[in-house]
């Protein structure tokens, strides 16, 4: 296997920003020296995925995941490292030494043969649409008011009888293994080759730069034996969970709006109608990996899934997905029609657009589903259905917002302002408790103490300051600070292996911190290099902390001081007045401080 040098990937990293990298997959807004955006890793509501230009790290001040450009595809796609710098060596164009494993390379060119073979294969389809022993698909397809624009715009055709592509692909030379591998061919007990897809409509699967890496088919026979639809099997490439259906043709529509429908035909039918930025989710739930590619192409996404029961669950599901990666998600609301394409030809593309845009938020489709389970003229009914909403509103956080939907909802359902006002009130701060401040001291031990936030701060700032500003810092630090005075077991550790280190600058000491193996340390590290601690004036800020332990010194001394003299009973005359000496020095020394 091709060793990769730290030179090549140190040019990678550099040659991926790391602001520009994250905001691929989360919406990144500038506060101070860094931007924050809602933690992909993990579910949150505010803002705590912290992102350093200058350090080149991100971390979750939530979830405490942190690390450089590597770690964050690494985490995301839940690739290797290997893998991620090979991902981020192609987003820079940066040539990657050849690799001699033979593995590598046997699956590195069977890979480039499926895809030629989905190549192939979905010319032999389309072409085969337009022949006459096609009827049948002919006949769909003009039952379905498909035009001829549409079949070449997503490549529609028809399969042919049992092994009529195997056949195909053979005489195009690919072999046996090559073909089974797109899972487009099966091999039976006897050892015959039989296609998989016969004598149906079928739908490339594209990515999202073209290639074709799958395959769907619907069935034209009248026969409820078989399948309606049936899809490639995953392999080398193809994984349905990372892909959209019409995604590669949505992207080019320049909306900022995509919309998501369930089916292939739902996202034909309203290409063919000028509505392109739509895209279907290959029959499967919406999963987190099609969140991501969705946030990464547009700005809001609106749901217009099937109107039963299951369709509606699917919205749920999705929305929940969506919102937590930060999409501004809504849901198309829609009456007279089962599904899209039912609508688009029912009723023409005008009137689709325009329930496009009236589609309501993830917290209006909540209220009404809440609203279908009760009988609004019961009061029972009502009193559930209120109590179910105002916990649905007590999670809404942004006060304008709230308000909006209070109003609407009294309005609508005929209830007080103030009723839904008090039991919002009571469903946000009537079971909070005051909590108590506790971290997690990073130990084997692995216990939990109390410690200020302000020392915690405040130690964090002393181990930033070393490693970014390690000349500056370190003489004045390691003079007047001790291990001994860190009260986190985290920043007690980083600081023994700072004073421990050879290192003679901040290159080297982050080179020291990031050989220490401990992930929870990492993470700790990652959120220190985050932070933005207002610093203005390196000298006077490496001033003030010094000033700060020392000042705590003499305090903690002077009470020790004044305790021994109340209890003077067994001091001596000469050991009482050198005391009192010791104080009145601290109490000048303390004066001198505070006009500092």
């Amino acid at each position: 296997m091709a060793q990769y040098t730290d030179e090549l990937k140190e040019e990678i990293r550099s040659a991926n920003d790391i602001v520009d990298v994250i905001s691929q997959y989360v919406t990144l807004k500038r506060s101070g020296r860094n931007f924050f955006g809602l933690c992909p890793f993990h579910k949150e509501k505010s803002p705590s995925f912290s992102v350093s230009a200058d350090r080149q790290y991100f971390h979750c001040f939530g979830c405490h995941k942190g690390g450089d450009v590597f770690t964050f595809i690494s985490e995301i796609e839940k690739i290797s490292f290997k893998e991620a710098l090979e991902v981020l060596a192609e987003r820079a164009k940066i040539d990657l030494p050849v690799n001699e494993n033979p593995e590598f390379s046997k699956t590195k060119y069977l890979k480039e043969r499926m895809y030629k073979i989905n190549a192939e294969t979905t010319i032999f389809f389309h072409e085969r649409l337009y022949k006459p022993l096609a009827k049948i698909a002919q006949d769909y397809v003009k039952k379905r008011k498909l035009d001829n624009n549409t079949l070449k715009a997503f490549k529609i055709g028809y399969s042919g009888e049992y092994n009529e592509l195997y056949k195909f692909l053979k005489a195009k030379g690919f072999k046996d293994e090559e073909i089974l591998s797109t899972g487009l061919v099966n091999r039976n007990d006897r050892g015959e080759y039989i296609d998989r897809f016969r004598k149906r409509l079928m739908f490339p699967i594209m990515d999202v730069s073209g290639r074709v890496i799958a395959f769907g088919g619907r069935k034209l026979e009248n026969n409820d034996k078989i399948a309606k639809y049936i899809n490639s099997n995953e392999n080398l490439v193809y994984s349905k969970k990372k892909h959209l259906f019409a995604l590669n043709l949505a992207k080019q529509s320049n909306s900022k709006k995509i919309i998501l429908v369930e089916g292939y035909m739902d996202a034909i039918s309203l290409y063919q109608r000028g509505i392109n930025n739509v895209v279907a989710s290959l029959g499967t739930a919406l999963t987190e990996e099609q969140g991501r590619l969705l946030r990464k192409y547009c700005e809001q996404v609106i749901l217009s899934y099937d109107s039963d029961g299951a369709g509606q669950e699917a919205i749920m599901r999705g929305l929940t997905i969506l919102e937590n990666q930060g999409c501004d998600a809504r849901v198309l609301q829609m009456e007279g029609a089962k599904d899209p394409d039912e609508y688009v030809i029912k009723y023409g593309s005008g009137r689709f657009n325009l329930l496009v845009e009236n589609a309501i938020s993830l917290v209006e489709f909540k209220i009404k589903m809440v609203k279908n389970k009760y009988n609004l003229e019961n009061s029972n009914d009502k009193i559930r259905f209120l109590k179910e909403i105002t916990k649905i509103l007590s999670n809404v956080e942004n006060k304008i917002e709230k308000e909006i939907y209070i109003g609407k909802i009294s309005e609508k359902y005929n209830i007080s302002k103030e009723a839904i006002y008090s039991e919002v009130n009571k469903a946000t701060y009537g079971e909070k408790v005051n909590e108590k401040i506790l971290v997690k001291n990073i130990s084997r031990k692995n216990k939990e103490v109390e410690i200020n936030p302000t020392i915690i701060k405040r130690e964090n700032m002393i181990i930033y300051l070393l490693i970014n500003h390690f000349k500056e810092s370190y003489e004045a630090i390691a003079t007047n600070i001790t291990i001994e005075d860190f009260k986190l077991e985290a920043n007690r550790f980083i600081f023994e292996k700072i004073l421990e280190s050879p290192a003679e600058d901040s290159e080297k000491i982050l080179q020291t911190i990031a050989n220490i193996e401990d992930p929870e340390i990492q993470s700790h590290v990652s959120e220190i290099l985050v932070t933005d601690y207002g610093i203005n004036s390196i000298d006077k800020c490496i001033e003030d902390v010094v000033n700060i332990y020392n000042r705590e010194r003499l305090t903690n001394r002077k009470f020790e001081i004044i305790k021994l003299l109340e209890n003077n009973s067994s001091l001596s005359r000469e050991e009482t007045e050198k005391l009192g000496n010791e104080l009145n020095s601290i109490m000048i020394e303390l004066a001198k401080k505070s006009r500092r």
